[in-house]
């Protein structure tokens, strides 16, 4: 199958479909547990009564209704299968690193964007897709139409990193927005203040909504492989700094592993999915090990 699309490879749509990820995977999975009743066609939303007929469950009637009418009803609900899912992929300058990797982490996170979004859409589920840096740059609403999709592969392919960042705020502004209870699925490599993008989080939790945070590094962000003298060029403030490497990779390497931890262990707190990977890791083989081991849980 040739999608045509640079971030949707037919051979990592192959591998993620031949492990069940969508039928298995996502659907029984984090998925399942949103969709209000996705084998019952039931959500928790009451609709009507009708009059109870032979075949109905009866665990939908309405024993209140029967003492006080003598008539066996049920409670009819509307059918709500369907996810609204709000993929939030960070655009700004940082994600344009790339050191030895074939893949900036933006075009990394491109690629995991487009193959949930596969995944997603093709379940019927609702998919908005928004980038950001100081600012949401693309704001596109839910669908789940291959039109959509489409339109949401085509943006994927025009983004570009932008300066620097403001995913707090970002985060905040689209939680006071979303009314709908769904499912965040935030890509990002998190570089802003730790405490105040936690904060942000909450607010999606405290809404209701489920979060998944995807935390993308370049592997050289986590190894810091450098040995000789080194030029380092922030992509965001556009500052350069020499540094010894040397000198600084003990304190650099603590200080990353503090970092990650920082936020592994507030994501668990909130019960939020944190997902860490670096771009050496095939994003289909990732994403599937998740699915994997949130099953497990």
């Amino acid at each position: 199958m040739d999608t045509g699309y640079r971030f949707l490879e037919p051979s990592a749509l192959a591998r993620v479909k031949n492990l069940s990820l969508v039928a298995r995977g996502v659907v029984e999975g984090f998925i399942s547990g949103l969709h209000s009743s996705p084998y019952k066609g039931f959500s928790a939303e009451f609709a009507e009564h009708r009059q109870y007929t032979a075949g109905d469950d009866p665990r939908h009637v309405d024993y209140r209704m029967l003492a006080r009418t003598d008539r066996l009803y049920v409670k009819q609900y509307e059918e709500e299968t369907n996810m609204r899912v709000q993929i939030l992929l960070d655009a700004s300058g940082s994600m344009g690193y790339r050191h030895e990797s074939q893949l900036t982490k933006l075009e990394y996170a491109c690629y995991l964007t487009a193959i949930l979004a596969y995944l997603m859409t093709r379940q019927q589920d609702s998919v908005a897709l928004g980038t950001f840096d100081t600012e949401i740059k693309l704001d596109m609403p839910s669908g789940s139409s291959p039109r959509h999709f489409n339109e949401m592969m085509r943006q994927l392919e025009r983004l570009e990193p932008g300066r620097e960042t403001d995913i707090a705020e970002t985060l905040h502004h689209l939680a006071g927005r979303l009314k709908r209870r769904g499912l965040i699925v935030l890509v990002s490599d998190l570089y802003d203040e730790p405490e105040e993008v936690i904060r942000a989080l909450h607010h999606f939790r405290h809404r209701r909504h489920e979060v998944i945070l995807f935390h993308v590094f370049d592997k050289a962000e986590l190894d810091f492989p450098f040995r000789d003298l080194t030029s380092f060029y922030d992509l965001e403030t556009r500052e350069r700094i020499a540094v010894e490497p040397v000198y600084v990779r003990e304190a650099y390497i603590e200080q990353i592993n503090a970092f990650i931890e920082n936020y592994r262990r507030a994501c668990a707190e909130m019960q939020i999915d944190y997902v860490m990977t670096d771009t050496s890791v095939p994003y289909d083989y990732m994403l599937s090990r998740y699915v994997a081991r949130r099953n497990q849980s």
